[in-house]
């Protein structure tokens, strides 16, 4: 209430057995006694009043209401408060070792790659030009051909 150790309360009773003295202490004692239990009885009828009063008219509803209103439940912070507790637990570890598994994490699928370069295959001819067919390769047994002179004169 006051702040008020014992150590104080020691030191105001010594002050005040020399300053009253001995015979006149426990009369002054005792009418202390009566203003504290007359004041504290001021209090509990004053608050008892003031919560009368309000509810009469209504404000214990409104309080309720707009602590209603304003619980962390109705705004949502609820969920918010168990995000941000997962979010610190959450530990961003690869699995298995870190070293190891970053190369192999990172390096292509080559089945997905090969799926993708068929896709592009399929859809290029829509977006170019038209292209000339390709010759098929020729056989590995047979002769080479040699070009001729005409041949290659029609190329320079």
């Amino acid at each position: 209430m006051l702040d008020i150790g014992w150590s104080e309360l020691l030191l105001i009773g010594v002050v005040a057995l020399v300053v009253v003295g001995p015979k006149d202490l426990p009369a002054m004692f005792h009418t202390l006694g009566r203003l504290t239990a007359r004041a504290r009885q001021m209090a509990r009828e004053f608050s008892r009043a003031m919560e009368d009063a309000a509810k009469e008219t209504g404000l214990n509803d409104v309080a309720s209401d707009l602590k209603g209103i304003a619980s962390k439940k109705s705004l949502g912070l609820e969920a918010l408060e168990r995000a941000t507790e997962k979010f610190e637990k959450w530990d961003p570890k690869l699995p298995g070792t870190v070293k190891a598994a970053a190369p192999a994490a990172l390096q292509p699928d080559p089945e997905l790659a090969a799926e993708l370069d068929a896709a592009e295959a399929e859809f290029e001819p829509e977006m170019d030009p038209p292209r000339a067919p390709v010759t098929p390769a020729a056989p590995a047994d047979a002769a080479p051909s040699v070009p001729t002179g005409e041949e290659e004169k029609g190329k320079a």
